[in-house]
């Protein structure tokens, strides 16, 4: 079965927008890569200042082979100008990994 891969991103409330602007931005970026199923970017509602980006993948190797591939080039580079690099949104990131081991589908879906 699947993996699952959750980044959990620290980010303050005034860095909330700038973050969610970014994801917007390259939001097909991840959905050509082999072995992708899902993605979503989860806001916290309250109580944490903790987003999550949570990834499916069929295997760790897709998970790793995008990961040192189109994720690494996309965040080595500068800004479409050929400017620096902007600053993080987020102040501390952390990854969780998970294997599916059940899941299930609405029926009638």
């Amino acid at each position: 079965m699947s993996v699952v891969k959750i980044n959990v991103l620290k980010v303050s409330a005034e860095q909330r927008e700038t973050l969610e602007k970014r994801f917007a931005s390259r939001a097909h970026a991840v959905e050509n890569s082999d072995g992708f199923e899902w993605f979503e970017l989860l806001r916290p509602v309250e109580g944490t200042d903790d987003y999550l980006v949570y990834t499916r993948w069929r295997d760790e190797a897709s998970f790793q082979a995008w990961l040192e591939g189109p994720m690494k080039a996309a965040h080595q580079g500068g800004d479409a100008e050929g400017g620096e690099r902007p600053r993080p949104a987020a102040s501390g990131s952390t990854l969780w990994s998970f294997d599916v081991v059940q899941q299930a589908a609405p029926k009638n879906a």
